[in-house]
């Protein structure tokens, strides 16, 4: 069992994501649609920087995901938060060209995976989130994927919403969740499997 996988509580991502929005920082609600972003798509910072303007469909709310390390690129549904955070950064910071890198450094380059490691130490401090250990943004992904275990979906569904490849890849992420579990305890004892 790898229990060297470090995720956030609700609790703490609530957390994180007021301490961005309150930071005063100057690049505050382009650093919090990232988070937001990266959480929801469950994305890794190397897969933040290829983030395009023509990956958004802003219509439907939707982004496709470029995945990195062979996982599957698919397109994943924002949640209405997100879609409106998103689309107030595109505004107010100007992104136009279609094939335009959505987040940039104060350089105009795509953000640097240390960067977003910074900002992530920086915030977790800030929301007073003490275990070292999460101050990575790797976290994030990690948080998306216990967080979709806890949900209702099935481990098929956590796969394709993460883009492994393998249901391998998404299965350690059960084994943090009591909630699955139990609906698997209940759906052995519906079929009376258990003696």
């Amino acid at each position: 069992m790898d229990t060297t996988i470090k995720y956030f509580t609700q609790d703490e991502l609530s957390r994180l994501f007021n301490a961005i929005k309150n930071s005063g920082d100057r690049h505050a609600l382009r650093n919090l649609c990232i988070f937001r972003v990266a959480y929801r798509c469950g994305l890794r910072a190397s897969e933040i920087r290829l983030l395009k303007l023509e990956y958004y469909n802003k219509s439907k709310g939707e982004l496709y995901c470029k995945r990195l390390k062979s996982s599957w690129n698919n397109t994943i549904a924002l949640d209405k938060q997100t879609v409106k955070i998103l689309n107030q950064y595109i505004k107010e910071y100007g992104v136009k060209e279609e094939s335009e890198v959505l987040f940039k450094s104060q350089e105009q380059n795509p953000i640097s995976r240390k960067m977003l490691d910074y900002l992530m130490k920086r915030y977790c401090q800030m929301a007073k989130i003490k275990d070292e250990n999460k101050w990575h943004f790797h976290c994030l992904k990690h948080s998306t994927a216990v967080h979709l275990a806890e949900s209702d979906l099935d481990i098929k569904e956590v796969q394709f919403w993460l883009g492994h490849k393998s249901v391998n890849s998404t299965l350690c992420y059960f084994q943090f969740t009591t909630k699955q579990q139990k609906i698997m305890l209940e759906k052995l004892e519906k079929h009376s499997m258990l003696v």
